[in-house]
């Protein structure tokens, strides 16, 4: 009883092996790139990398999890950009406030020093500007 009904040559089982090795190469590729955002996030001591490394191999067939998860391990949440602080700013958090509210989690940023003239500047409407090339 023969499935086929031709003798196979060394051609067919080259191109078996071909096939064979191809879906190892395929697989080894795929499990590289599930884990490379996870490895990357260790590798970089980010705060969230079990996350990252969880996202890295949800979103691994969809593509575009996996690419946020890359992203992700690059970015550390913990930084905070002292460039976008106020000059003489602190950061105060709402443990700090007077009610007491404890969440760190929305912290903002406040003038440390401020004088009335600047806090009376923030209600004052902006004066009107003549336009130009027409008459005042």
């Amino acid at each position: 009883m023969n499935l086929i009904d031709f003798k196979l040559d060394g051609y067919d089982y080259l191109t078996f092996l071909i096939g064979v090795l191809a879906v190892i190469a395929f697989f080894y590729v795929m499990i590289t790139l599930g884990g490379l955002p996870g490895k990357l996030a260790e590798k970089r001591k980010h705060p969230h990398a079990e996350s990252v490394k969880l996202g890295g191999w949800i979103g691994l067939f969809t593509v575009f999890p996996w690419i946020h998860a890359l992203m992700w391990s690059y970015h550390d949440s913990l930084t905070i950009d002292i460039r976008k602080l106020p000059k003489g700013g602190q950061i105060k958090t709402n443990a700090d406030a007077e009610d007491g509210g404890g969440d760190i989690l929305s912290a903002t940023p406040a003038l440390s020093g401020a004088s009335d003239e600047t806090e009376a500047q923030v209600g004052k409407q902006p004066e009107e500007q003549p336009k130009p090339g027409g008459a005042a």
